[in-house]
């Protein structure tokens, strides 16, 4: 049933494009269709940035983050990375904001002991069949890169094409950027709905029941896109939320206890290039629950202490959980929805900000009328319709 909600022939049209969701996705299809001359209107439930995004670590690491199965995402994941030079000096000099965290820092996936060397030699077997960038180090040698390390050290490998940006120095940027190409941002603003009249899209409804116009509307509303009434049954996307606690800590010395991201199977320590480092993270099957456990805090900073010491040292600056939106096949759903003007833009999982370049330019591309390339096709949101998956989780 199409949401409940005024007329909308009573309302002036204030956007070409709603984007439903203030996070990393929604600010970068704003940004990248205000760019190319739309008048974009976003719609955020809290502040900007401070949902899922807020929580992320920032790695920009499609090299080390591939997994087998995950083919499409790794070649989205390495398209979005070379994109993200140009967007972020696009970015900041429309916002006027000089620094957005962004590190050239490579990354060392190491390995403690020899089942875990094991587990390394298979990764670098399965990225050499790809063809990617690695360096298999001896761990006098890794050390020899990162001091820090400890001497239990089996093996590594290096990723130096791996980068990291900082979030919350990113979000800011994305939020003003769009106000600086004519775009709107308007938080604390939530939507419970989009308004269908026939087969097409023509604006949505908000919480408190008023109606907003629009031909065209995104939503990018992360593990709450399924949440919203109105959909018709081919939309509701089988997005779920998958719970990540994370730390973010600082050394009081200041920086140098890490150059590079260091990743020990599930878990990373981040360096921000100034003394704070992020730790992170868990996966969990936990529906909506944000609440932080002792168990899971005890189990990241064991595991990376094993590696680097000196990370007993650090002092806790936070410790928090955020929801990433999963899907069933780990991949997003980017592209048209089943009727005309719905476009989705959500189910990022880990890669939010990985992919938050690639994802504006398809579908800022899709809203100007270009349509999707070929090769986005495994991203398509109706592939859960054909192989009927689908509902809210």
């Amino acid at each position: 049933m199409p949401a409940q909600g005024g007329s909308l022939s009573k309302h002036p049209v204030p956007a070409d494009v709603i984007v439903v969701g203030g996070g990393v996705i929604g600010l970068s299809v704003a940004w990248c269709a205000a760019t190319r001359g739309l008048r974009v209107l976003v719609f955020e439930r809290g502040d900007a940035g401070h949902g899922t995004s807020h929580y992320a670590a920032g790695m920009l690491a499609p090299i080390a983050e591939v997994t087998p199965g995950e083919e499409p995402l790794l070649e989205l994941g390495l398209r979005s990375a070379r994109l993200y030079p140009r967007f972020l000096a696009e970015l900041t000099e429309a916002a006027g904001i000089d620094d957005v965290g962004y590190t050239r820092c490579g990354t060392l996936l190491v390995a403690r002991d020899a089942d875990e060397a094991e587990a390394l030699e298979r990764e670098l077997a399965l990225r050499q069949r790809f063809d990617l960038p690695v360096e298999r180090l001896r761990a006098s040698e890794a050390r020899r890169r990162e001091p820090g390390l400890a001497p239990a050290l089996r093996l590594a490998l290096d990723v130096p094409g791996d980068h990291a940006v900082d979030p919350r120095k990113l979000l800011p940027a994305l939020t003003a950027a769009v106000g600086a190409v004519g775009g709107e941002v308007r938080e604390h603003t939530a939507v419970s709905g989009v308004k269908l009249i026939g087969d097409r899209v023509q604006g949505v409804v908000l919480e408190d029941g008023s109606a907003v116009r629009a031909d065209q509307v995104v939503i990018a509303a992360g593990v709450w896109s399924p949440q919203l009434a109105g959909l018709p049954e081919a939309d509701r996307l089988p997005v779920r939320p998958v719970k990540g606690q994370i730390m973010r800590l600082h050394d009081p010395a200041g920086p140098g206890l890490l150059q590079r991201v260091i990743r020990m199977g599930p878990s990373y320590i981040t360096p921000r290039g100034d003394g704070r480092y992020v730790l992170g993270a868990t996966s969990e099957e936990r529906g909506f629950d944000t609440t932080v456990t002792a168990g899971a805090g005890f189990e990241l900073l064991r595991d990376a202490a094993e590696l680097v010491p000196g990370v007993s040292e650090l002092v806790i600056d936070e410790f928090a959980a955020g929801l990433r939106p999963g899907t069933p096949d780990n991949l997003p759903a980017i592209g048209p929805g089943s009727v005309q003007g719905l476009h989705w833009a959500t189910g990022h999982r880990r890669g939010g900000i990985l992919l938050a370049p690639i994802t504006g330019e398809l579908v800022a591309g899709a809203l100007a009328g270009d349509g999707l390339p070929a090769d986005a096709a495994p991203f398509a949101p109706a592939r859960f319709a054909a192989a009927g998956v689908g509902g809210a989780p």
